[in-house]
């Protein structure tokens, strides 16, 4: 080794350990986790106090711990589970089918002036009536059992990922699809190659928020027409003044969509992983 390598190599800095690297990024994950907690953790103590003191009587805010007690006594004596799973297939038949269709649809108009034409005026207007508002006239037409729940969600949820699927596709440089031209790609080698990748940013923000609408709305659509699930038991919670319950089903329907949004969100991030945007 030569003396002018002696010297690089004198100067040079020690490349960082894996284990110094991983060690770091653990301490930034656990400072995000601790400051996410801190409004949760103010809200909890409030809510003790508030109960503690009296300032709001029993009967509209039960202590915590009673509340804590009405979970335990719900799962063991009232089969809370066969409710939570009954919300969480609906939910997932809706999602699957308004998600799936509202992607063929905006990639069949994104591709063609005249499919958008043809069914934007139509889509449009439906757009905004909301799902509830259908609730009532599927009711009539298929009656009151889930599949009338799983096709107003699934209405929901078609909209946001199609116009999201659509402005995608709408963005893509003109350039990428004309280079396909000249590489003489098929229509499908186009929408495989080119347009899905290029949508996805778009179409995943659609999906995202279709999930989260979609769990959302399962608590309207049961409590207005169902004798099962998560829904029906806050409504028949408060109509026997049962706050404890309520609260319940509050907190379970805000953990579960805080977890399916969390669970889309990481899937984003593994999808478009190989794009670097702004972190803040």
């Amino acid at each position: 080794m030569s003396i002018v390598d002696a010297d690089i190599a004198f100067v040079a800095p020690p490349k960082p350990t894996g284990r110094r690297v991983s060690r770091k990024a653990g301490d930034h994950s656990w400072r995000y986790i601790a400051l996410g907690l801190i409004f949760p953790a103010s809200v909890l103590l409030f809510w003790q106090i508030a109960a503690q003191q009296r300032w709001v009587s029993d009967v509209f805010l039960p202590l915590p711990s009673k509340t804590a007690w009405a979970f335990v006594t719900m799962v063991e004596k009232q089969d809370f589970s066969h409710d939570f799973l009954a919300s969480i297939r609906i939910v997932g038949q809706a999602f699957f089918y308004g998600s799936v269709v509202g992607v063929l649809f905006g990639v069949a108009a994104g591709f063609s002036r005249t499919v958008e034409r043809v069914f934007g005026p139509t889509l449009d207007g439906l757009r905004h009536i909301p799902g509830i508002a259908w609730l009532p006239l599927i009711v009539l037409w298929i009656g009151i059992g889930a599949p009338a729940k799983i096709l107003v969600i699934a209405k929901s949820v078609f909209f946001p990922v199609f116009l999201n699927t659509l402005q995608g596709i709408r963005s893509i440089d003109r350039n990428y699809i004309e280079l396909g031209n000249v590489l003489k790609l098929t229509r499908g080698q186009q929408i495989r190659k080119i347009v899905i990748p290029g949508a996805m940013p778009s179409i995943l923000v659609g999906v995202r928020y279709g999930a989260s609408l979609a769990w959302a709305l399962v608590v309207v659509a049961e409590g207005l027409s169902g004798q099962e699930g998560l829904g029906f038991l806050i409504f028949r919670a408060q109509s026997l003044l049962l706050t404890d319950q309520l609260l319940v089903c509050m907190v379970v329907i805000g953990v579960v969509g805080f977890a399916i949004d969390r669970s889309v969100g990481i899937l984003q991030r593994h999808l478009l992983r190989w794009k670097h945007g702004f972190q803040g």
